[in-house]
């Protein structure tokens, strides 16, 4: 059976898991044109390079949001975490900047600082959790993502990762679930990261998913809401039942995208399981750290 090994040394966001993929013989080009049906390719652009982290070459996915060219960096955080949070961190770093915070923060800021350049982007960004439309809701996701005309296996798999976000969210707030709004999943670039997760995984035919335990990483970091412990609420919602590791990286490992694909995709939990090794991928995070490479492992075997 074709099994792939997820080894989140790391931990695991969305843009490294994309990366990974694509590392491990994912096709760009095909996931570029079924991210098209989604009719939103006006709001992003996608962009993959091979990058070295600590000595390890791996593939580094970003999505630009339109506009925002600075962005780039956003990506990645973005996404992820889309919540914003996190990631904004990381990259924050990167970035900084202004946006960083922006993003990170919430959003909203973002504009505000985004002021430097605000406008445009700003919002964009800000959109870029929560794009232009403001907030898209959890049902706006959902027909999103049945209206493209994917496989229904993809369809399906891309629609439980949301609904575990959703519903994370939604019990951290006291919302329904139709109610919840994904200013943070539902930046442009957590639906990439969810829906290209999604069409990757069965582009590469993968049919079980076995995973290491999740570091969640330490600390503190900025959401909307204010300053909370790593990880972020809903991560930690999303992780329950998932074995997690303890780990001193004072740092968003895992993410909530992150956490949601690991979450719903993987069948059992442990070290790397016996299997005939057939392909190997790195996917890589926005973040260098000082002591160990920022990638996710992941291994394709029978």
């Amino acid at each position: 059976m074709k099994t792939l090994y997820l080894d989140c040394f790391s931990g695991i966001s969305g843009d490294m898991m994309i990366g990974a993929l694509l590392d491990i013989g994912g096709d760009p080009e095909w996931l570029k044109s079924e991210l098209k049906k989604l009719q939103i390719d006006e709001e992003y652009e996608l962009q993959w390079e091979k990058v070295v982290k600590n000595g390890i070459t791996s593939t580094k996915f970003d999505v630009l949001l339109k506009d925002d060219h600075h962005h780039e960096h956003n990506h990645d955080h973005g996404h992820d975490h889309y919540h914003g949070h996190n990631h904004d961190h990381e990259h924050d770093h990167n970035h900084n900047h202004n946006h960083e915070h922006s993003h990170d923060h919430g959003h909203d800021h973002n504009h505000a600082h985004d002021h430097n350049h605000a406008h445009d982007h700003n919002h964009e960004h800000d959109h870029h959790h929560t794009h232009h439309h403001h907030h898209r809701t959890y049902k706006d996701i959902v027909k999103l993502i049945e209206s493209a005309d994917f496989s229904s296996e993809v369809t399906e798999t891309a629609l439980q990762i949301f609904k575990k976000i959703g519903e994370a969210e939604g019990h951290i707030h006291g919302v329904p679930l139709d109610k919840v709004h994904f200013h943070e999943v539902g930046a442009v670039d957590s639906i990439i990261d969810i829906v290209g997760t999604a069409i990757l995984i069965h582009q590469l035919e993968i049919k079980k998913v076995i995973s290491s335990s999740i570091p969640v990483g330490t600390g503190r970091i900025r959401i909307d809401h204010g300053i909370y412990p790593v990880p972020a609420p809903a991560t930690l919602e999303m992780l329950k039942g998932v074995p997690i590791e303890q780990s001193d990286v004072r740092f968003e490992l895992t993410t909530p995208t992150g956490a949601a694909i690991v979450a719903v995709l993987t069948e059992e939990f442990s070290t790397l399981p016996s299997m005939e090794v057939k392909a190997i991928g790195y996917g890589a995070g926005t973040k260098t750290f000082k002591d160990h490479p920022n990638v996710l492992r992941v291994v394709i075997g029978e």
